[in-house]
């Protein structure tokens, strides 16, 4: 099949990942067209379309022609443009796929989308489970990491200079992302550890830089949303102790995915259970070793890019 998925900005780098996995390991094509970039985060690109010089579109045409799918990234459908194409020109007979990342304006007018899909028999994947309370007609599909690149590769905890100890988060949106509160967090332990300890908040960095810099720690913080993102991912792939808020949908989810494997995050749901768990990690280096290593084991026993494919490649075969 030639698969062609379609986005503005790329969420979190997922449309270049599953772009990759597919064309690495099956026997189909996949192309990504990108229009715009937010964040300055630098993810690699495939077709993109303000690089395109001297508005030769050819090549967008014909991916456009030939695709057997058209698998849409966030708010993207086929009464959108590129350049001077409008995608409904080139629909007829092609299967369709919506993949939804959570976007704030999904989610406000969620009602809106779902009655739009069910007017066009159109299937709907969501990135995390939370979205699948909302989204009408929708399969989870979860994110994804290469395991073997080496952005990707663990450097356990006793390979680290053992102090300081470094505690970082990499929000997209602070607001969105309990950063308040891991702040208050770190406050209160500085006070008791008293330079034994490192915050760091990574933000507006290049992708491939912030991943090096979370490798460098010993102790990640995603949110406590109730779900997941993809910096859990990455950095339960590089092996390291990861806390988030995780809520019992979410955790049903993941069991149900991975067939039942041993949850490796340290869940903390309130501010009070995330001074708790990071006091805990902070003062037991072979407790931290310990998680780490099962963060890796998890990942590559239960999260593989293979076993993510099957699942989306069986959404694509019942369009």
């Amino acid at each position: 099949m030639n698969i062609l998925m379609i986005t503005d900005n790329d969420p979190a780098g997922m449309a270049i990942a599953f772009a990759n996995a597919i064309n690495r390991h099956t026997e189909h094509t996949c192309r990504l067209i990108t229009t715009s970039e937010k964040y300055g985060f630098e993810y690699e690109k495939d077709i993109h379309l303000p690089d395109i010089e001297d508005d030769d579109f050819g090549e967008v045409e014909q991916l456009l022609k030939n695709a057997d799918i058209i698998h849409f990234h966030v708010l993207r459908d086929e009464n959108s443009h590129l350049g001077p194409l409008v995608i409904r020109d080139y629909i007829k007979e092609k299967r369709i796929l919506h993949h939804h990342h959570g976007h704030p304006d999904y989610i406000l007018n969620v009602g809106a989308y779902n009655e739009k899909y069910r007017q066009r028999r159109r299937k709907v994947i969501v990135s995390t489970p939370d979205l699948l309370k909302i989204a009408g007609n929708a399969t989870w599909i979860p994110n994804l990491v290469p395991l073997k690149d080496v952005q990707f590769m663990p450097r356990f905890d006793r390979s680290l200079p053992q102090e300081p100890i470094r505690i970082c988060q990499s929000p997209t949106r602070k607001f969105d992302k309990h950063t308040r509160e891991y702040r208050n967090v770190i406050a209160g332990l500085l006070k008791k550890y008293d330079g034994r300890i490192e915050s760091l908040i990574i933000e507006k960095r290049p992708y491939f830089e912030c991943l090096q810099i979370k490798k460098k720690c010993h102790i990640v913080f995603d949110h406590m949303r109730g779900w997941f993102g993809i910096a859990s991912l990455e950095s339960l792939s590089h092996g390291k102790p990861v806390i988030a808020g995780l809520d019992e949908w979410n955790i049903r989810c993941i069991r149900e995915f991975t067939g039942g494997a041993e949850i490796p995050w340290v869940v903390a749901r309130t501010e009070e259970e995330l001074y708790k768990a990071m006091d805990r990690l902070i003062g037991d280096g072979d407790l931290r070793q310990q998680i780490g290593e099962r963060s890796r084991h998890f990942m590559e026993s239960s999260w593989s890019e293979r076993k993510v494919l099957d699942l989306l490649l069986s959404i694509y075969a019942s369009l």
